[in-house]
């Protein structure tokens, strides 16, 4: 006998879908500077170059991560926030943590 298939419900887009294309290329740039980094410590660089490689690598990832972090409290929290106040307080319990993290970082 066949069991039926459950389809999970469509989740609605994240806060960053609108700019999902644009984040990648920021990713792809990112990656690409790592991997220039990689390349500088093959190749037996200058210290002060390579860290000065890592400071924009690492700039550009806090850059990053406070788009998506505004574009979550603009979307998920402010969604969160129309649907019920218990809602919007996981979502900005969550964002609070995220900053934590990024503070930390």
């Amino acid at each position: 006998m066949d069991t039926p298939q459950t389809h999970p419900e469509p989740q609605p887009p994240h806060g960053y879908t609108a700019d999902k294309a644009a984040h990648l290329a920021r990713v792809r740039r990112i990656e690409g500077q790592v991997r220039g980094i990689g390349r500088m410590i093959e190749d037996d660089k200058y210290c002060i170059d390579i860290l000065t490689q890592v400071s924009a690598a690492t700039a550009a990832l806090h850059s990053l991560s406070i788009r998506l972090l505004d574009e979550h409290m603009q979307h998920c929290v402010v969604t969160a926030a129309q649907e019920s106040p218990e809602s919007a307080e996981a979502k900005i319990a969550e964002a609070t943590a995220a900053i934590a993290r990024l503070i930390k970082s």
